[in-house]
């Protein structure tokens, strides 16, 4: 019986990483972060909602983690921009040696890519980044933000 406990700690672990984040599941896991803003900021956390004047904390309950960060500066003020990245699926079909996006769109292989050897016709589908936001901030306050419709 011993041996599945650390099979059974992992398999929690994995499941608990592919559920999917929202404000409520942050705002309970950081409640003391929460507790810190001002009743207007809560209300707009709560929603998933950001505005100017927020702190990276509120927009962290708010938006959750960014998939990319970048420092830097302006004029005076220190610039922190978070980017978060979506995916969204690209159709196409696989023509045998020559794939939906050009030659070779097969099985990874030691050497790169190798033509379908196994399915050589067939329906084809990647997943394109594609920016879903970004939040600008200036001395560590929200300045500007941007999301896709």
């Amino acid at each position: 019986m011993k041996p599945l406990l650390p099979l059974a700690a992992f398999s929690a672990a994995i499941l608990a990483s592919c559920a999917p984040s929202t404000p409520a599941a942050r705002i309970a896991a950081q409640p003391q972060m929460y507790e810190a803003l001002s009743s207007r900021e809560k209300q707009m956390v709560s929603q998933g909602q950001i505005d100017k004047g927020m702190n990276t904390d509120a927009v962290y309950l708010a938006w959750g983690r960014a998939s990319r960060e970048y420092e830097g500066s302006e004029g005076s003020a220190r610039t922190l921009r978070w980017e978060y990245l979506g995916s969204t699926p690209v159709y196409g079909a696989s023509y045998g040696w020559f794939g939906a996006y050009g030659w070779g769109t097969g099985r990874l292989g030691p050497y790169g890519y190798y033509p379908n050897y196994g399915y050589p016709y067939g329906p084809d589908v990647v997943y394109a980044p594609y920016r879903r936001a970004s939040v600008l901030f200036h001395n560590g306050r929200v300045s500007s933000w941007e999301k896709t419709r």
